[in-house]
């Protein structure tokens, strides 16, 4: 088994996580390939980093069974953007300070790779959304927790024309609108009172952000639906994000096509460890804010 090293070099504690590692797999005589970046960081801080070769991240995607990636959520997901169709299984080690995606503690790091060499983990595959746009003929883009719709000015309302299979569903009047996989419910579309859901659901959510009406709600669909968006925007741009960057900006009116992408994201979870369990550590889920 081969493993794929890459991290966010920004992130504090980088260097002695990826030792750690480096030490396990070292130990138990496994092959791995390291970022240029993360080597580099390595080297600057003369840790040990002569037993893996320096590759770009696209190396280590393309020569990994199992990419690990050290940093926080965002890291995922680059990590989930690079692997793309291959759907190299990815474990996400947190450097940050929420992290659900990245849930594993750099102290677990040991026990895990352990875990993980005796084949005793579960590997939980994600819905991708896919979204194109038919005024710009072959774009496409990928996103693994969201793809948000919104405005280039502040004081510009949105009206978002919202089909499902076909039909007319409702027309959002709002400074935007999340569409997210039950991954990405608990990022952007939770802020926005969308409802958490059980990332293994086979559903899409479809949020307002700051609707204008009380009656714009969020709406959950079967992930087998197919999403059409036509955004009104008085003639100003309309921005497109996929998992919080930029995919394109087109003036309005504008349409948008999402779909459940014909791959999946794969992430490593331990066995002993539930969503219910991450939900309880990184939302305080269920504590009384009183501490009574």
């Amino acid at each position: 088994m081969k493993f794929g090293i890459i991290g966010n070099t920004d992130k504090a504690g980088l260097a002695d996580a990826v030792e750690a590692l480096i030490q396990k797999l070292d130990a138990s005589n496994e092959s791995y390939v390291l970022d240029r970046e993360v080597f580099s960081l390595l080297e600057g801080k003369s840790k040990k980093s002569s037993a893996g070769r320096c590759t770009t991240v696209d190396e280590c995607v393309g020569e990994a069974d199992i990419l690990v990636a050290f940093g926080g959520d965002g890291t995922i997901l680059n990590a989930a953007r690079a692997v793309g169709p291959r759907s190299t299984p990815i474990l996400g080690v947190n450097l940050g300070k929420l992290g659900f995606l990245a849930e594993l503690a750099p102290d677990e790091i040991e026990a895990a790779i352990g875990d993980i060499l005796k084949r005793q983990y579960v590997i939980e595959e994600r819905l991708i959304l896919e979204a194109s746009f038919p005024s710009d003929s072959g774009k496409k883009t990928h996103a693994l927790n969201d793809i948000v719709i919104g405005k280039s000015s502040y004081t510009t309302l949105i009206d978002l024309e919202t089909h499902i299979d076909g039909s007319f569903a409702v027309t959002y009047r709002a400074d935007g609108l999340v569409l997210s996989t039950p991954t990405g419910s608990t990022a952007y579309a939770l802020s926005n009172g969308g409802p958490i859901v059980v990332p293994t659901s086979r559903v899409i959510g479809i949020t307002p952000i700051a609707p204008h009406t009380l009656s714009g709600r969020p709406l959950i669909v079967p992930d087998e639906s197919s999403i059409r968006v036509i955004a009104h925007a008085n003639g100003d741009e309309v921005s497109f994000f996929a998992d919080g960057q930029l995919a394109a900006s087109y003036r309005s009116p504008v349409e948008i096509q999402l779909k459940s992408a014909s791959f999946k994201a794969k992430l490593i979870k331990r066995v002993d460890r539930s969503y219910f369990d991450v939900l309880r550590a990184k939302l305080m889920w269920g504590k009384d804010p009183r501490g009574v």
